[in-house]
């Protein structure tokens, strides 16, 4: 099995799937190759996906049918797996995650002024977004690495599973586990907040209780960086706030309109060199998107995005129709992102 993942390292895929009912493949470049046509049988891919697996943690799935963890291998290259059962049997999912953290400028960001000045922050909230496999992790750990490099401070992150080994250099960056060194990304909010942090990074904003400590953490003295999985800055902020009760939504929209500093949303598509490209959407805290969200109007915020730009704002649209003008993507490519309607008539071909 160790071997079939350091082949997989070497296509230069991002993901490998083993699985019973369907034959191994891997996926690179967002696209999916089979490894071959036969399909596993329950045996084997059992075999196969538990085979790295301790006792405890054959225990562990076996009582759960889902398991995630992270494998170390030779040469420090690390690889983020999820098991789990369904009606034909066990698949594994394992993600290859990078050699190395990149800097935002190397990942795709356009204006990395914008983010420096948001990590610069020492209280506050930033969220980085997008939805499944847009590389959502990789940039909250290129932003712990930037942070890492240019402050002295302390930084607890919290991860399910840890993915990046970030070296302490000018911060402490102490790093833990959901389910391994901590039961829940709430309780492990809740004790880092007597912990001495400066920075605290959550790996997924997932429930109501995760979302309330990260914004009162935000309040009070602390720079929070956590993920969501949403497709831009407005459903963004109303996730955020739909997910408390009607009682409490006018304290939660002071509160993040006060705490917010900043959204990166992003998502990979299809590039004409058969790769992908970056589109991201930044929106910053102005005084004009803060009165928005704290009086329920974040229908504005396309509008706010377009006037922004002076700030480093950019929405979604215009970040695609920058990669089309670069000749970075198709034409086909950017009429099917675009959503925007006076964007897309920039583009030959659009009705």
């Amino acid at each position: 099995m160790l071997g079939v993942l350091a082949t997989v390292q070497a296509l230069g895929a991002s993901d490998l799937h083993i699985s019973a009912g369907a034959p191994p493949y891997i996926r690179k470049m967002r696209g999916i190759t089979f490894l071959n046509s036969t399909p596993l049988n329950a045996s084997d891919s059992k075999r196969l996906n538990l085979c790295l697996l301790s006792p405890d943690e054959v225990d562990n799935f076996t009582t759960k049918h889902d398991y995630d963890y992270a494998l170390a291998m030779e040469g420090g290259r690390r690889i983020r797996v999820n098991l789990m059962e369904h009606k034909d049997g066990i698949k594994g999912t394992y993600r290859i995650v990078p050699e190395r953290v990149r800097t935002p400028a190397e990942l795709g960001f356009k204006n990395t002024t914008v983010i420096e000045k948001l990590l610069s922050y020492h209280n506050g909230l930033i969220l980085v977004t997008g939805p499944v496999g847009s590389g959502k992790t990789t940039t909250l750990n290129s932003l712990i690495d930037q942070l890492n490099r240019t402050r002295d401070d302390h930084i607890i992150t919290v991860e399910d599973p840890i993915e990046f080994l970030h070296q302490s250099q000018g911060c402490n960056v102490t790093q833990r586990q959901a389910g391994h060194h901590t039961n829940t990304f709430a309780t492990a909010l809740k004790a880092a907040l007597r912990e001495d942090p400066d920075v605290i990074v959550i790996g997924e904003l997932r429930d109501l209780e995760t979302i309330e400590m990260a914004i009162s953490a935000s309040e009070t003295g602390h720079l929070v960086i956590g993920t969501m999985h949403t497709s831009d800055s407005t459903s963004t902020l109303n996730r955020i706030l739909d997910v408390f009760p009607p009682g409490q939504q006018s304290q939660i929209r002071a509160m993040v309109a006060q705490s917010l500093r900043g959204i990166l949303c992003q998502r990979l598509i299809p590039a004409k060199d058969g790769g992908v490209a970056l589109a991201t959407e930044i929106l910053v805290n102005t005084l004009a998107v803060s009165s928005m969200v704290r009086d329920g109007k974040t229908q504005g915020i396309p509008s706010a995005l377009d006037t922004g730009k002076r700030e480093g704002m950019i929405s979604m649209d215009n970040s695609i129709l920058e990669l089309w003008k670069e000749g970075r993507i198709t034409n086909e490519v950017a009429l099917v992102n675009i959503l925007n309607r006076a964007v897309r008539m920039a583009i030959p071909g659009a009705t």
